[in-house]
């Protein structure tokens, strides 16, 4: 999801060379930037689809049934909020990807590169505010001040805050991102008065993007399965595998994307000048981003859909909203349901028939 901060919103052209100031001849870097041109559009369309489609349906299900709200409703409204308002900017960026121009303009620029950031950082923090409720319900339910005071008042009030950090750490970006005429045409990105401001935003998205809501899930989560381990529930196997699960999913969609960004930071030290280096780091971003991406894609399905309730919310939905198409599947199950006890009687008639005999 922090693309942005290293490409579009700095500079889209960092994928294909060096600026003028850098190096005196800049690498032709054609290659890869045919191959994005084709490759991010299309992926940036998959990745808008599904994702708006699951996350607006856990915000509509959550909005309709809000009476049954919780903090974990809360977070997970917010989570899908975050999500959507990441989405709503991918258009945009496949659009600029695949001209290498960028033509909606300086205000459209800013306010892409908001919903952009503000997006990526909700989502990290809604992400931890969830793992840290998870943490003080289970391991500390008897004892903990937080597991005693879940209120609604205090849900919403955790919720304002986190939603103040995601704007205090996007609000940089935000601040230099403007649009540049350029010879290639006109870039949308952050143009930083030195390269202390670039180095800071790489490790400032390493430590707050992935960092710090990798150690607080695996802390967290480290301390909460022992404790189901220890509980006689029959549902702890299930519990416990979703947290791995979680785990493995965060992990596998930014641990990649985490490693190239540290790389490009080594590069704006001094490291890397090579243009196989560059070339190579241009076509890594291309593919890890995009495995980054596919994590909003990913979170309504282990967040909410994998929860019995929030399934059997999500159906009653559907069903009022699709009525005919439900009738027709209840139709098809009732069908097979009576041809499979038509098949097992006559089956059983026949092993009858041949026991006689």
């Amino acid at each position: 999801m922090a693309r942005h901060l290293l490409n579009t919103t700095d500079e889209y052209a960092e994928y294909y060379g060096y600026s003028e100031s850098d190096i005196a001849t800049p690498c032709n870097n054609g290659n890869v930037r045919a191959f994005g041109q084709v490759f991010l559009p299309t992926l940036y369309s998959i990745v808008f689809i599904l994702g708006f489609i699951g996350n607006a349906l856990v915000v509509c299900v959550l909005f309709k049934f809000h009476k049954t709200s919780n903090m974990t409703d809360m977070c997970l409204l917010n989570l899908a909020l975050s999500d959507l308002l990441f989405l709503i900017s991918l258009p945009f960026w496949a659009h600029y990807a695949a001209l290498n121009d960028w033509t909606f303009g300086n205000f459209m620029c800013r306010s892409v590169t908001f919903c952009y950031m503000l997006g990526f950082y909700g989502s990290i923090f809604f992400m931890i505010l969830m793992t840290a409720d998870r943490y003080f319900v289970i391991v500390h339910a008897n004892t903990s001040l937080f597991s005693k005071r879940r209120s609604v008042k205090a849900g919403v009030c955790m919720c304002i805050f986190m939603w103040t950090l995601s704007l205090l750490a996007s609000l940089p970006t935000i601040k230099f991102s403007q649009t540049k005429n350029e010879t290639n045409g006109v870039t949308c990105k952050a143009e930083y008065t030195d390269d202390v401001w670039r180095k800071v935003s790489y490790i400032k998205m390493n430590i707050l993007g992935w960092m710090l809501p990798l150690f607080v899930m695996l802390y967290c989560y480290g301390r909460i399965i022992p404790k189901l381990i220890s509980m006689k529930s029959q549902r702890r196997h299930k519990a416990i595998r979703l947290i791995l699960i979680l785990i493995l999913v965060f992990f596998v969609s930014w641990t990649p994307y985490n490693v190239v960004m540290f790389l490009y930071f080594l590069h704006y030290s001094g490291y890397f000048y090579s243009c196989g280096w560059q070339s190579g780091l241009g076509l890594a971003m291309q593919w890890t981003e995009t495995i980054a991406f596919s994590h909003c894609c990913l979170n309504p399905i282990i967040y909410a859909f994998v929860g019995q309730k929030f399934r059997t919310l999500v159906i009653k939905t559907l069903k009022q909203w699709f009525p005919s198409a439900f009738r027709h599947c209840v139709t098809i199950t009732s069908e097979m349901s009576e041809r499979r006890s038509s098949m097992y009687s006559m089956r059983s008639s026949e092993i009858s028939t041949t026991k006689i005999m």
